[in-house]
Protein backbone atom coordinates (compact mmCIF):
# COMPACT_ATOMS: atom_id res chain seq x y z
CA UNK A 1 0.00 0.00 0.00
CA UNK A 2 1.51 3.32 -1.06
CA UNK A 3 2.04 6.13 1.42
CA UNK A 4 1.35 9.79 0.66
CA UNK A 5 3.47 12.32 2.55
CA UNK A 6 1.20 15.22 3.53
CA UNK A 7 3.02 18.57 3.46
CA UNK A 8 1.22 21.22 5.48
CA UNK A 9 0.69 24.73 4.13
CA UNK A 10 -0.50 26.31 7.37
CA UNK A 11 -0.19 30.12 7.41
CA UNK A 12 0.48 30.18 3.69
CA UNK A 13 3.74 28.25 3.61
CA UNK A 14 5.73 25.35 4.99
CA UNK A 15 5.52 25.76 8.76
CA UNK A 16 7.72 24.05 11.32
CA UNK A 17 5.11 21.77 12.91
CA UNK A 18 7.61 20.67 15.57
CA UNK A 19 8.13 24.20 16.89
CA UNK A 20 4.48 25.17 17.15
CA UNK A 21 3.02 21.68 17.64
CA UNK A 22 1.17 22.31 20.91
CA UNK A 23 -0.19 25.68 19.78
CA UNK A 24 -1.61 24.30 16.52
CA UNK A 25 -3.02 21.27 18.30
CA UNK A 26 -4.87 23.39 20.87
CA UNK A 27 -6.21 25.82 18.26
CA UNK A 28 -7.56 23.09 15.97
CA UNK A 29 -8.90 21.08 18.92
CA UNK A 30 -10.83 24.09 20.25
CA UNK A 31 -12.19 24.82 16.75
CA UNK A 32 -13.28 21.19 16.30
CA UNK A 33 -15.05 21.19 19.69
CA UNK A 34 -16.80 24.47 18.80
CA UNK A 35 -17.96 23.01 15.47
CA UNK A 36 -19.35 19.87 17.11
CA UNK A 37 -21.04 21.76 19.96
CA UNK A 38 -22.57 24.59 17.89
CA UNK A 39 -23.96 22.31 15.17
CA UNK A 40 -25.17 19.70 17.68
CA UNK A 41 -26.95 22.35 19.75
CA UNK A 42 -29.06 23.56 16.80
CA UNK A 43 -29.77 19.96 15.74
CA UNK A 44 -30.86 19.15 19.31
CA UNK A 45 -33.25 22.10 19.38
CA UNK A 46 -34.79 21.05 16.05
CA UNK A 47 -35.20 17.48 17.31
CA UNK A 48 -36.63 18.48 20.70
CA UNK A 49 -39.22 21.13 19.80
CA UNK A 50 -42.31 20.04 17.80
CA UNK A 51 -42.78 23.47 16.20
CA UNK A 52 -39.40 22.96 14.49
CA UNK A 53 -40.45 19.62 12.96
CA UNK A 54 -41.10 21.31 9.63
CA UNK A 55 -39.38 20.55 6.30
CA UNK A 56 -37.31 23.75 6.34
CA UNK A 57 -35.83 23.02 9.77
CA UNK A 58 -35.29 19.33 8.97
CA UNK A 59 -33.25 20.36 5.92
CA UNK A 60 -31.30 22.79 8.12
CA UNK A 61 -30.57 19.89 10.49
CA UNK A 62 -29.30 17.95 7.47
CA UNK A 63 -26.90 20.77 6.60
CA UNK A 64 -25.63 20.93 10.17
CA UNK A 65 -25.16 17.15 10.28
CA UNK A 66 -23.09 17.47 7.11
CA UNK A 67 -20.87 20.05 8.81
CA UNK A 68 -20.25 17.64 11.70
CA UNK A 69 -19.38 14.76 9.36
CA UNK A 70 -17.17 16.95 7.15
CA UNK A 71 -15.23 18.24 10.15
CA UNK A 72 -14.90 14.73 11.60
CA UNK A 73 -13.51 13.63 8.24
CA UNK A 74 -10.72 16.22 8.54
CA UNK A 75 -9.96 17.23 12.14
CA UNK A 76 -9.15 13.92 13.95
CA UNK A 77 -6.55 12.99 11.33
CA UNK A 78 -5.21 16.56 11.33
CA UNK A 79 -4.85 16.56 15.13
CA UNK A 80 -3.03 13.21 15.06
CA UNK A 81 -0.67 14.48 12.35
CA UNK A 82 0.16 17.63 14.30
CA UNK A 83 1.32 15.46 17.23
CA UNK A 84 3.25 13.12 14.92
CA UNK A 85 6.81 13.55 13.71
CA UNK A 86 5.74 12.71 10.16
CA UNK A 87 2.46 13.57 8.45
CA UNK A 88 1.78 10.32 6.59
CA UNK A 89 -1.45 8.91 5.19
CA UNK A 90 -1.88 5.73 3.16
CA UNK A 91 -3.01 6.01 -0.44
CA UNK A 92 -6.28 4.17 0.26
CA UNK A 93 -7.01 6.21 3.39
CA UNK A 94 -6.38 9.38 1.39
CA UNK A 95 -8.89 8.27 -1.26
CA UNK A 96 -11.42 7.44 1.48
CA UNK A 97 -11.03 10.94 2.94
CA UNK A 98 -11.29 12.40 -0.57
CA UNK A 99 -14.49 10.38 -1.19
CA UNK A 100 -16.15 11.44 2.07
CA UNK A 101 -15.21 15.10 1.63
CA UNK A 102 -16.71 15.49 -1.85
CA UNK A 103 -19.71 13.25 -1.19
CA UNK A 104 -20.71 15.32 1.85
CA UNK A 105 -19.66 18.61 0.26
CA UNK A 106 -21.75 18.11 -2.87
CA UNK A 107 -24.74 16.90 -0.86
CA UNK A 108 -24.85 20.47 0.49
CA UNK A 109 -25.97 21.72 -2.93
CA UNK A 110 -28.75 19.13 -3.13
CA UNK A 111 -29.92 19.98 0.39
CA UNK A 112 -29.95 23.68 -0.51
CA UNK A 113 -31.89 22.84 -3.67
CA UNK A 114 -34.46 20.97 -1.55
CA UNK A 115 -34.66 23.97 0.79
CA UNK A 116 -35.18 26.32 -2.16
CA UNK A 117 -38.02 24.15 -3.46
CA UNK A 118 -39.54 24.06 0.04
CA UNK A 119 -39.45 27.87 0.25
CA UNK A 120 -40.94 28.16 -3.25
CA UNK A 121 -43.90 25.93 -2.37
CA UNK A 122 -44.37 27.63 1.03
CA UNK A 123 -44.40 31.18 -0.38
CA UNK A 124 -45.83 30.71 -3.87
CA UNK A 125 -48.25 27.81 -3.24
CA UNK A 126 -49.16 28.05 0.46
CA UNK A 127 -52.49 26.20 0.13
CA UNK A 128 -50.83 23.21 -1.53
CA UNK A 129 -47.84 23.15 0.83
CA UNK A 130 -49.11 20.45 3.28
CA UNK A 131 -49.98 18.07 0.45
CA UNK A 132 -46.67 18.59 -1.41
CA UNK A 133 -44.08 18.75 1.40
CA UNK A 134 -45.16 15.61 3.24
CA UNK A 135 -42.96 13.58 5.58
CA UNK A 136 -42.46 11.05 2.79
CA UNK A 137 -41.35 13.77 0.35
CA UNK A 138 -38.91 15.23 2.88
CA UNK A 139 -37.45 11.76 3.55
CA UNK A 140 -36.98 11.19 -0.19
CA UNK A 141 -35.25 14.57 -0.62
CA UNK A 142 -32.89 13.82 2.29
CA UNK A 143 -32.07 10.33 0.98
CA UNK A 144 -31.37 11.64 -2.53
CA UNK A 145 -29.21 14.47 -1.17
CA UNK A 146 -26.80 11.95 0.38
CA UNK A 147 -27.14 8.93 -1.93
CA UNK A 148 -26.81 10.68 -5.31
CA UNK A 149 -23.38 12.25 -4.57
CA UNK A 150 -22.19 9.01 -2.97
CA UNK A 151 -23.18 6.92 -6.01
CA UNK A 152 -21.59 9.42 -8.39
CA UNK A 153 -18.38 9.67 -6.40
CA UNK A 154 -17.85 5.92 -6.07
CA UNK A 155 -16.82 5.89 -9.74
CA UNK A 156 -14.36 8.77 -9.32
CA UNK A 157 -12.84 7.26 -6.15
CA UNK A 158 -12.47 3.87 -7.87
CA UNK A 159 -10.75 5.37 -10.92
CA UNK A 160 -8.52 7.45 -8.65
CA UNK A 161 -7.38 4.39 -6.69
CA UNK A 162 -5.99 2.79 -9.89
CA UNK A 163 -3.96 5.83 -11.00
CA UNK A 164 -0.19 5.52 -10.85
CA UNK A 165 1.48 8.03 -8.55
CA UNK A 166 4.70 9.85 -9.51
CA UNK A 167 4.64 12.25 -6.56
CA UNK A 168 4.07 11.46 -2.90
CA UNK A 169 3.85 14.93 -1.40
CA UNK A 170 0.39 16.39 -1.01
CA UNK A 171 0.46 20.17 -0.54
CA UNK A 172 -2.70 20.38 1.55
CA UNK A 173 -3.87 19.74 5.10
CA UNK A 174 -6.22 16.95 3.97
CA UNK A 175 -6.88 14.87 0.86
CA UNK A 176 -8.93 16.87 -1.63
CA UNK A 177 -8.65 17.42 -5.40
CA UNK A 178 -4.94 18.11 -5.03
CA UNK A 179 -4.39 14.32 -5.15
CA UNK A 180 -4.87 14.64 -8.94
CA UNK A 181 -1.52 16.45 -9.04
CA UNK A 182 0.16 13.29 -7.74
CA UNK A 183 -0.72 11.27 -10.86
CA UNK A 184 1.91 10.47 -13.46
CA UNK A 185 -0.55 11.04 -16.31
CA UNK A 186 -3.84 12.93 -16.27
CA UNK A 187 -6.70 10.51 -16.88
CA UNK A 188 -9.08 11.67 -19.62
CA UNK A 189 -11.78 9.29 -18.34
CA UNK A 190 -11.43 10.70 -14.83
CA UNK A 191 -11.65 14.25 -16.16
CA UNK A 192 -14.85 13.52 -18.14
CA UNK A 193 -16.35 11.68 -15.16
CA UNK A 194 -15.45 14.61 -12.90
CA UNK A 195 -17.09 17.18 -15.18
CA UNK A 196 -20.24 15.03 -15.43
CA UNK A 197 -20.28 14.67 -11.64
CA UNK A 198 -19.74 18.41 -11.11
CA UNK A 199 -22.63 19.28 -13.43
CA UNK A 200 -25.03 16.82 -11.79
CA UNK A 201 -24.46 17.54 -8.13
CA UNK A 202 -23.26 21.16 -8.18
CA UNK A 203 -24.03 23.22 -11.27
CA UNK A 204 -27.55 21.94 -12.02
CA UNK A 205 -28.68 22.32 -8.37
CA UNK A 206 -27.24 25.87 -8.30
CA UNK A 207 -29.09 26.77 -11.51
CA UNK A 208 -32.29 25.30 -10.04
CA UNK A 209 -31.82 27.28 -6.82
CA UNK A 210 -31.23 30.55 -8.67
CA UNK A 211 -34.26 29.98 -10.89
CA UNK A 212 -36.40 29.11 -7.84
CA UNK A 213 -35.40 32.20 -5.90
CA UNK A 214 -36.00 34.41 -8.93
CA UNK A 215 -39.55 33.03 -9.03
CA UNK A 216 -39.91 33.71 -5.30
CA UNK A 217 -38.68 37.29 -5.74
CA UNK A 218 -41.15 37.91 -8.57
CA UNK A 219 -44.04 36.61 -6.45
CA UNK A 220 -42.91 38.60 -3.40
CA UNK A 221 -42.59 41.80 -5.44
CA UNK A 222 -46.28 41.51 -6.35
CA UNK A 223 -47.35 40.59 -2.80
CA UNK A 224 -47.80 42.40 0.48
CA UNK A 225 -45.07 43.69 2.78
CA UNK A 226 -45.71 40.82 5.21
CA UNK A 227 -45.04 38.21 2.52
CA UNK A 228 -41.87 40.02 1.49
CA UNK A 229 -40.65 40.11 5.10
CA UNK A 230 -41.33 36.39 5.55
CA UNK A 231 -39.46 35.57 2.35
CA UNK A 232 -36.46 37.68 3.37
CA UNK A 233 -36.27 36.05 6.83
CA UNK A 234 -36.29 32.49 5.49
CA UNK A 235 -34.56 32.83 2.10
CA UNK A 236 -31.65 35.15 2.91
CA UNK A 237 -29.77 32.64 5.13
CA UNK A 238 -30.08 29.96 2.43
CA UNK A 239 -28.72 32.32 -0.23
CA UNK A 240 -25.76 33.27 1.98
CA UNK A 241 -24.92 29.60 2.56
CA UNK A 242 -25.26 28.89 -1.16
CA UNK A 243 -22.92 31.77 -2.05
CA UNK A 244 -20.36 30.53 0.44
CA UNK A 245 -20.38 26.97 -0.94
CA UNK A 246 -20.36 28.11 -4.55
CA UNK A 247 -17.23 30.21 -3.94
CA UNK A 248 -15.53 27.20 -2.34
CA UNK A 249 -16.38 24.78 -5.16
CA UNK A 250 -15.34 27.32 -7.80
CA UNK A 251 -11.99 27.84 -6.08
CA UNK A 252 -11.52 24.07 -5.82
CA UNK A 253 -12.16 23.54 -9.54
CA UNK A 254 -10.00 26.46 -10.68
CA UNK A 255 -6.97 25.55 -8.58
CA UNK A 256 -6.86 21.91 -9.65
CA UNK A 257 -8.65 21.47 -12.98
CA UNK A 258 -7.11 24.58 -14.51
CA UNK A 259 -3.85 24.03 -12.63
CA UNK A 260 -3.89 27.62 -11.36
CA UNK A 261 -1.32 28.77 -8.81
CA UNK A 262 -2.97 31.17 -6.38
CA UNK A 263 -0.98 33.44 -4.05
CA UNK A 264 -0.22 32.00 -0.60
CA UNK A 265 -2.54 34.45 1.16
CA UNK A 266 -5.46 33.37 -1.05
CA UNK A 267 -4.76 29.70 -0.33
CA UNK A 268 -4.63 30.54 3.38
CA UNK A 269 -7.97 32.38 3.35
CA UNK A 270 -9.75 29.65 1.36
CA UNK A 271 -8.33 26.86 3.52
CA UNK A 272 -9.38 28.63 6.71
CA UNK A 273 -12.83 29.23 5.23
CA UNK A 274 -13.15 25.54 4.45
CA UNK A 275 -11.94 23.99 7.70
CA UNK A 276 -12.78 26.73 10.20
CA UNK A 277 -15.19 29.42 9.01
CA UNK A 278 -17.50 27.29 6.88
CA UNK A 279 -18.48 24.63 9.51
CA UNK A 280 -19.12 27.41 12.06
CA UNK A 281 -21.00 29.63 9.60
CA UNK A 282 -24.15 27.48 9.33
CA UNK A 283 -25.04 27.15 13.03
CA UNK A 284 -24.28 30.83 13.71
CA UNK A 285 -26.28 32.01 10.69
CA UNK A 286 -29.31 29.79 11.24
CA UNK A 287 -29.18 30.20 15.01
CA UNK A 288 -29.31 33.99 14.78
CA UNK A 289 -31.30 34.62 11.59
CA UNK A 290 -34.08 32.02 11.91
CA UNK A 291 -36.50 33.52 14.42
CA UNK A 292 -37.97 30.27 15.77
CA UNK A 293 -34.53 28.67 16.25
CA UNK A 294 -33.16 31.82 17.88
CA UNK A 295 -36.10 31.89 20.31
CA UNK A 296 -35.40 28.33 21.53
CA UNK A 297 -31.65 28.97 21.56
CA UNK A 298 -32.08 32.05 23.73
CA UNK A 299 -34.41 30.15 26.07
CA UNK A 300 -31.88 27.29 26.35
CA UNK A 301 -29.03 29.56 27.42
CA UNK A 302 -31.26 31.55 29.76
CA UNK A 303 -32.28 28.33 31.50
CA UNK A 304 -28.63 27.33 31.91
CA UNK A 305 -27.79 30.71 33.46
CA UNK A 306 -30.76 30.39 35.84
CA UNK A 307 -29.68 26.89 36.91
Amino acid sequence: MEEVNVTYLILGGHVDIQQYRLLYFMVFLVVYILIICSNSTIMYLIWKHPNLHEPMYIFIAGLLLNSVFLSTNIYPKLLIDILSDEQIISHHACIAQFFMFYTLGCSEFLLLAAMAYDRYVSICKPLQYPSIMTKKAVSIFLALAWLVPACHHVGIATLTSYQKLCSFTLKAIFCNNTIFKLFCVTSRTLTIFGVFYLLNVAMFPVIFIIFTYIRILIICYRSSTEVRKKAAQTCLPHLLVLTNYFVLITYDVITVRLDSDFPKIVRLVMTLQLVLYNPLFNPILYGLKMKDIYKHLKRLFCQEKTN
